[in-house]
């Protein structure tokens, strides 16, 4: 039953509490053991000599775990990984270029609704089929050798597509930091301006790249040069098989699959996608449900045309509410992270999806997701020495204006309750974590009652 309910009807905007319908989805529809599957094509395979005659192109269908967080922080292992493939294939040479081909999915690079301020940064990122290590940098503002002198900026991994504008100089010992990073949209060029004290340990921030399908490629030809395969042609992206479409009308041939890389099983990538809140991640996610989990266009209503896959994977999350019993036209559905301003969901949808999730077959999957309070994730520094510590199980969710929390949480007295709290349009110096989130959360898990 119901302990207690206010306003829970009400349309709210849940931030990152978003992705608990994107994932709950995914795990319904695509099941805990879907891998994503990324392609190495060839017009030919190698010949003897090891000699591939036209293009190698890379066809990516949206894996995010190509990337240092899967890789004990390593930013080239996911690549190494597929360049070994590759010279396992037998390739030794590409007469032709290497292409990232973006195809596989239709559509702008960010999420409906998306500010433009939020796409300089790593949780803005741009989104292709072809990503690389969450399609960010980790960016290093350290002081200079003097006074007046200017900063040392470094990204990680290096990225030699961007440029670097750095306008910071190495202030007086005790100054305050005074950094600002911009970045125009779809720009290479990155703008740092401000100052550093002398004493300063460092500035790190992580930044969204622009053309990171391109960045992708470029890695992977180090990699296989490293690995002694010759590349005569070029580096470069395509976002439509144009080049492989042509090559089937000249040869009537199609390209051959020459090798392949599989991520780890979803239920490893949904915890890597909850537990830190990855915007990216959970975009990829529902662009997959886009494309091979939306329901089939019903005759009365002919498929709308220019439709993204973004919109067939909301088609596809709401067809999956409706098996919940939430009526999905009573909320809005925008994106598949929650940093679209325009999302509205109600808590009382919320704890459904949470009920239902928690009957589900893959129910623990899906709890084992969720970040720990106290413990991992977006919750490993919050409700410490409560009694939520290693005990609730939540997603977060924070914009400017939004501050969301819902889960699970067992009581005092061993009852097992779901929740969903949600605080919109609070005054700046207000903090809802600490003035009412965090202490219901530790109610409810300090309850003796019973419901």
């Amino acid at each position: 039953g119901v302990l207690f309910q206010e306003n829970a009807s009400k349309l709210m905007r849940p931030a990152s509490n978003m992705k608990l319908y994107t994932v709950a989805a995914a795990l319904d529809r695509l099941s805990p053991d879907y891998r994503f599957t990324t392609s190495i094509y060839a017009l030919n395979r190698p010949d003897s000599s090891g000699v591939v005659k036209g293009d190698l192109t890379i066809y990516g269908r949206g894996d995010p775990s190509i990337a240092a967080r899967f890789n004990n922080g390593d930013y080239f292992k996911g690549i190494n990984d597929l360049a070994s493939r590759i010279a396992a294939a037998g390739v030794k040479r590409i007469e032709g270029d290497l292409i990232g081909d973006e195809s596989y999915f239709a559509g702008p690079k960010y999420g409906a609704g998306w500010e433009w301020e939020d796409l300089t940064w790593y949780y803005g990122a741009e989104v292709t089929p072809l990503s690389v290590n969450d399609n960010a940098l980790d960016l290093f503002v350290k002081p200079g050798p003097g006074v007046g002198k200017p900063a040392l900026i470094t990204t990680g991994p290096p990225d030699p597509l961007l440029k670097i504008v750095n306008k910071v100089t190495t202030s007086p010992k005790g100054t305050r930091r005074d950094i600002a990073v911009t970045r125009e949209l779809g720009e290479d060029v990155l703008t740092i301006t401000g100052s550093i004290a002398l004493d300063d340990r460092g500035y790190t921030g992580a930044i969204g790249i622009s053309h990171p399908a391109l960045l992708f490629v470029y890695l992977l030809r180090s990699a296989l040069s490293q690995r002694g395969v010759i590349i005569k042609g070029r580096s470069r992206t395509q976002n439509f098989d144009s080049s492989l479409s042509e090559a089937r009308n000249a040869q009537h041939a199609s390209p051959v699959e020459i090798a392949t890389l599989q991520s780890p099983p979803f239920s490893f990538i949904a915890a890597q996608t909850l537990k830190p809140s990855q915007n990216l991640y959970t975009e990829l996610i529902l662009r997959t449900l886009g494309k091979v989990a939306a329901p089939p266009p019903t005759t009365s209503v002919p498929p709308s045309v220019g439709q993204t896959t973004e919109d067939l994977g909301i088609e596809a999350v709401k067809a999956f509410l409706k098996t919940v019993g939430i009526r999905p036209e009573a909320l809005v559905l925008n994106d598949g992270s929650g940093l679209s301003r325009d999302d509205m969901i109600t808590a009382e949808a919320s704890v459904q999806l949470l009920t239902f999730m928690s009957r589900h077959t893959h129910a623990g999957v899906f709890r084992d997701a969720l970040p720990i309070a106290g413990v991992d994730g977006t919750l490993r520094n919050r409700l410490k020495n409560t009694a939520a510590e290693n005990n609730l199980r939540a997603k977060t969710g924070s914009l400017s204006s939004a501050a969301s929390l819902g889960g699970y949480v067992t009581t005092a007295t061993g009852e097992r309750l779901v929740f969903s709290i949600m605080v919109n349009n609070y005054p700046r110096d207000v903090e809802p974590r600490t003035s009412c989130i965090d202490p219901i959360a530790v109610l409810l898990a300090s309850f003796t009652g019973k419901s």
